[in-house]
């Protein structure tokens, strides 16, 4: 009897050693999503003008997240992804990052708001926000390239982001039914 309690209990802790690990894995979805994003928005296209004019994937991924899961998509993680995306993308170093922080932070402290409403008032919201991250993006190029850069690319691809919102979020909210519960933890 003895001995088969023993085995029953390293079953027990074996099964919850994989429960814990299928946990951390879903928990960490937001984050690899974002890195998944960025490698798409890097990958050479033979467009001319493509790297340019890219859809704002991170930036969609960042505003569900926001507003769906805050709490598996924390700043430390953003700031990661972001940096991740300024040093693939050869812009300069912080500048996509800071834009993704603000953007976040703007969306999570609004998160009731958005938080289980329809899809054409979070698309609405959307908008704004990417199109304050756009000027904010061109502004930041301007600004440091020391010449007042043409908007049509920025204004192209704040139109080709929300174009594409739907698409992304439909497979965000897929991959949003396999993350734990929020209020999931550790024990």
């Amino acid at each position: 009897i003895q001995q088969e309690t023993q085995q029953i209990a390293e079953n027990q802790m074996r099964t919850q050693f994989w429960q814990k690990l299928d946990l951390w894995a879903r928990a960490l979805v937001p984050s690899g999503i974002g890195l998944m994003f960025v490698f798409l928005v890097v990958l050479p296209i033979p467009i001319p003008g493509y790297a340019v004019i890219t859809p704002m994937l991170v930036l969609a991924s960042v505003f569900f997240w926001a507003i769906h899961s805050p709490r598996f998509l924390p700043p430390v993680a953003v700031f990661l992804i972001g940096l991740v995306q300024d040093s693939l993308t050869g812009a300069l170093m912080g500048t996509g990052t800071v834009v993704l922080l603000l953007v976040y932070g703007v969306v999570a402290s609004q998160r009731r708001f958005f938080h289980h409403k329809s899809f054409g008032l979070v698309w609405w919201g959307f908008m704004l926000v990417a199109g304050g991250a756009s000027v904010l993006n061109w502004t930041i190029a301007s600004l440091l390239g020391g010449v007042v850069i043409s908007p049509k690319a920025a204004l192209f691809q704040f139109l080709l982001t929300l174009a594409v919102y739907p698409l992304v979020t439909s497979v965000l909210h897929l991959a949003h039914r396999v993350m734990p519960s929020e209020d999931w933890h550790d024990t």
